[in-house]
């Protein structure tokens, strides 16, 4: 067994001064679209040969989730129920607006907890979502100022995306780099602590892309030749998929070239293929870029000395749809939108790297990094925590990286909201090893915050043996009348009844 990881271990009983560090790595709208998630079977009829030489080296070294699942498919709701290690129905964070403080409790988050436990908690870029929704990046979680870079007014244009040229980029730099500048002075500032021993650090940064608008250097377009892009292969919504289920992708018909086609976003329309293509080349580019910067950060924290005594996690807050179905964006609860990339890099644990095909779940980070640095466990959440400050919903994902066959759960659950004609409806849905089951249940909303079952407005089956792409939707068909049935049953359990121990 490696020495950093005895480290840890021994910090269990000697706390703060030989834990291991955190470095807390977040990208925005990232599908696991990597070289370790695909690998290298190339040409292929769905994406290019991904560019992601950071991303890929640091699998190698962690625990590789394949299949990690976040709660709900955007931006702040993803984010606050990874960060408090609670669901969206726990936390009442359904939107970019409301604050979980305010709606559903006075919860520990991640940083905050690492900082309760003698860290020093530095954040920057985009860890909570933003503004409002998170109190202005939850400072109650930090023991620093936050900060954010900006933009250059040059780069705001208005529309979907931008490749800035170099002779622009070198003088003013985009506002990822800018966040990544600030984590490589961070991560100088603490190192002495840190390498001594007096103060182990959390520092956490935030990468904005591959979010709209595309906004990148010009050079990461030259990984993905126009010639190399190819269309999505499926663009037709789901056979038979209920009207809820959809998305119209307004964020992305907001911008100027995208509105400018005055495209509808209705159910079986599209873009233009030319349109299609650019896009996609676009994303590729800024998801490439990401990964550069990533690089930068991951590089500095080695030069320092601190690779060895550094555990390092990144994640991406959900997927995205690059026009598969005639869809964009993320906003549903199809497998693109939930599914997202996530490893977590253990000094001494994972160091050969560990690929698991379980599946997990967003939640189950929180206790993951408290396992793996060695503080005090949290409890498992009983039915009602609103009350109660520090509580998990998920699984520590450390027995994974012992064992990546290991019993695990048998489903991970997301949601997503939606509302017709004054009409609040939740869509429920679970990702089995080969089925997803979706219900699109009334809700009630606040203050019960409980689903009525007995009023659906839809239902979705997908077969991911038969079909990835979710092509399909089986839920009609009598043929699957007996498995919907289990499958509903299931769903409506909900997430205890699938976790190993727990009643």
């Amino acid at each position: 067994m490696a020495v950093s990881w005895i480290i840890g271990i021994v910090c269990v009983v000697i706390p703060v001064h030989c834990r291991m560090n955190v470095l807390f790595l977040v990208s925005d709208d990232m599908r696991p679209e990597l070289g370790a998630y695909y690998g290298t079977d190339f040409p292929s009829p769905v994406h290019p040969q991904m560019h992601t030489p950071t991303l890929d080296a640091l699998s190698k070294k962690s625990l590789l989730l394949k299949r990690a699942y976040v709660q709900q498919a955007v931006c702040s709701p993803s984010r606050t129920s990874l960060l408090t290690g609670r669901r969206p129905d726990t936390t009442h964070v359904y939107d970019l607006i409301h604050y979980f403080r305010k709606v559903g409790g006075n919860f520990t988050t991640i940083p905050e907890y690492f900082k309760i436990n003698g860290y020093r908690t530095i954040g920057m870029g985009k860890i909570f979502h933003p503004g409002r929704a998170s109190g202005w990046d939850d400072p109650i979680s930090w023991t620093d100022p936050y900060f954010h870079g900006k933009q250059p007014r040059e780069y705001n244009t208005g529309n979907s995306w931008m490749s800035v040229p170099e002779s622009e980029w070198s003088k003013k730099p985009i506002l990822d780099t800018q966040n990544t500048n600030h984590g490589i002075a961070v991560l100088r500032e603490v190192a002495p602590k840190a390498r001594s021993g007096e103060q182990p650090f959390f520092v956490a940064v935030g990468i904005h892309k591959p979010h709209l608008p595309f906004v990148f250097p010009d050079t990461f377009l030259k990984y993905y030749p126009q010639d190399a892009i190819r269309l999505p292969p499926n663009p037709y919504a789901p056979n038979d998929m209920p009207a809820v289920a959809w998305y119209k992708y307004g964020g992305l018909r907001s911008y100027k070239d995208i509105n400018a086609l005055h495209a509808s976003g209705d159910i079986n329309t599209t873009l233009p293929n030319d349109v299609v293509l650019y896009l996609r080349r676009a994303y590729y580019s800024a998801l490439s870029y990401t990964d550069y910067e990533l690089g930068r950060v991951i590089a500095e924290l080695e030069s320092l000395g601190l690779a060895n005594n550094t555990i390092i996690s990144f994640w991406g807050d959900h997927g995205w749809q690059l026009g598969e179905h005639g869809e964009w964006c993320k906003q549903t609860n199809f497998e693109l939108a939930t599914h997202a990339p996530m490893m977590i890099h253990v000094p001494g644990l994972t160091d050969h790297g560990i690929v698991t095909e379980q599946l997990t779940e967003f939640v189950d980070l929180f206790p993951t990094l408290v396992e793996a640095a060695g503080l005090p466990p949290l409890p498992l959440c009983p039915a009602d925590s609103a009350d109660i400050r520090l509580c998990r919903e998920g699984m520590s994902l450390v027995p994974l990286m012992k064992d990546p066959t290991a019993t695990w759960k048998t489903a991970a659950f997301s949601q997503y909201p939606r509302e017709e004609n004054f009409i609040k409806i939740m869509g429920y849905t679970m990702r089995t090893n080969r089925y997803r089951y979706t219900e699109w249940p009334r809700f009630s909303g606040k203050p019960d915050y409980k689903p009525d079952w007995t009023t659906l407005f839809g239902a979705e089956l997908y077969d991911h043996v038969t079909d990835p792409e979710e092509n399909v939707n089986l839920a009609n068909d009598p043929a699957y009348r007996d498995l919907r049935n289990e499958l509903s049953e299931q769903l409506r359990a909900g997430w205890r009844s699938v976790m190993p121990g727990v009643n």
